[in-house]
């Protein structure tokens, strides 16, 4: 492993730790109570070791996910990256970062979290988006490179101030209606990963991961896929740890059912209230305003970085509208969508994420397994295909939108992964279809 490797690796954490993404696990170590390991378990999986699996597959052709899921289906590939692009673009990602930066930079230094204030300041925020956006990304990126590493540091210290301050307190009791086991406390922590949005997040980014490798001068032959590996690898510990650490801290803070109601009253994010508090924890009344600063400004290198690369992923998809049209369209949107609040924008994410990362977890993990297994185009398409039509009812059961009582009683359910017998079911079907017909395999480089 050479230092090449090293470069990469933190260059991806860096890309991933998204500020907006430290709020979710402080808030499930406090609501998993005594079933902390295994939510913070489910959480990993989907949180870290997912978006892992998605930068290496991602590397399994030189040119990424666009070649890859194009040979699945092409137009399969185009509604998926067009619906990726646009979770973690206007939709939901970007007004995230807003909303996140108000609640963190703003809601503890003015004590406010009226509309007003909060229309105030995403007008102002998104005005600066659009300018580094509509301009050039170089200034976003060596602001981006002071920034990472100061949130980095700023979080580092919090979590070891706050582990010598807390470690003698014992865990909070928790909420018994959603964590009443080890089973379900891991479905919730599984489907609680899906927040981050980083496993869909990496099909967008691993063109970035390759061609920052490629540039070191590795080529397919002389190692792409075994490099991408070890630096996913280290980029996964590195966040491992955060997000363990963030979400222990959150497990023993002690915040009263009066608080939590209150926040809840207001709009406010238990995410951020908690990281907010622990900053003042361990740096004093000064640490919130710190930590929330640095957050915000971390939030809007983030936010000006996905404006970028989806603006330009519809301008090579839509040539005839200009890359500086869509600029405008999404800070618009992202606009518009943040002025809901944190909390909304979080639970509107929710039934999207709920559909999409079934969708796109069995794509890649299909993708992987044709690399090794010789695999007919028809078991990959059935495999999508049962798993889109069971993630769109289970959301509607799930949402209530809809009383489906049959999606309870299937296998995995508990864990909120009934999905997957449905992606093994059609991928056996698919794949005895293709050998009886003769089908030729699917090849990946």
């Amino acid at each position: 492993m050479n230092k090449n490797i090293f470069v990469v690796g933190f260059m991806l954490f860096a890309i991933f730790f998204g500020a907006g993404n430290l709020i979710f696990p402080p808030a499930l170590g406090l609501s998993s109570g005594n079933f902390f390991w295994p939510a913070i378990f489910g959480f990993v999986i989907t949180g870290i070791g997912l978006p892992l699996i998605g930068v290496i597959t991602g590397s399994i052709e030189e040119k990424g996910y666009r070649v890859s899921l194009g040979k699945i289906h092409p137009v399969f590939a185009v509604v998926l990256l067009v619906a990726i692009s646009l979770t973690i673009g206007p939709l939901f990602a970007i007004p995230r970062t807003a909303a996140t930066s108000f609640e963190m930079g703003i809601t503890p230094i003015f004590e406010t979290t009226s509309s007003m204030s909060l229309f105030i300041f995403t007008l102002i925020y998104f005005i600066i988006v659009f300018y580094l956006s509509f301009n050039s990304s170089k200034m976003v990126d060596k602001v981006g490179s002071i920034l990472t590493p100061l949130l980095l540091i700023s979080i580092t210290a919090l979590i070891v101030k706050a582990f010598i301050t807390l470690s003698g307190e014992s865990t909070v009791s928790g909420d018994p209606a959603v964590y009443s086991s080890s089973g379900t406390s891991f479905g919730k922590g599984f489907v609680e990963g899906y927040l981050t949005m980083d496993a869909i997040a990496a099909i967008a980014f691993s063109m970035i991961v390759i061609t920052a490798i490629k540039s070191k001068g590795v080529t397919k032959e002389t190692g792409l896929f075994k490099q991408t590996i070890f630096a996913g690898i280290i980029a996964a510990i590195a966040l491992g740890f955060i997000y363990i650490s963030l979400g222990w801290i959150g497990n023993h803070m002690n915040v009263s059912a009066e608080t939590i109601k209150e926040l809840n009253a207001n709009g406010q994010n238990i995410g951020t209230y908690l990281l907010t508090s622990a900053a003042n924890l361990a740096f004093g009344e000064f640490g919130k305003y710190l930590i929330g600063i640095i957050v915000a400004l971390a939030c809007l290198t983030t936010a000006t970085g996905l404006i970028v690369s989806v603006s330009e992923f519809f301008n090579e998809l839509l040539p005839k509208i200009s890359y500086k049209w869509f600029v405008a369209i999404f800070t618009l949107i992202s606009f518009i969508l943040s002025n809901q609040g944190l909390t909304t924008v979080i639970k509107g994410s929710l039934p999207v994420l709920l559909v999409l990362y079934p969708i796109a977890i069995t794509a890649v993990l299909l993708i992987l397994l044709a690399k090794y297994v010789k695999t007919p185009p028809i078991a990959q398409q059935l495999a999508v295909a049962f798993v889109t039509i069971i993630s769109f009812i289970s959301v509607f059961n799930q949402m209530e939108w809809a009383t489906i009582g049959f999606i309870s009683k299937l296998p995995l359910a508990q864990y909120q992964m009934e999905w997957i017998p449905f992606a093994i079911v059609g991928f056996i079907i698919g794949f005895i279809i293709g050998k009886v017909k003769n089908q030729a395999p699917i090849e990946y480089s």
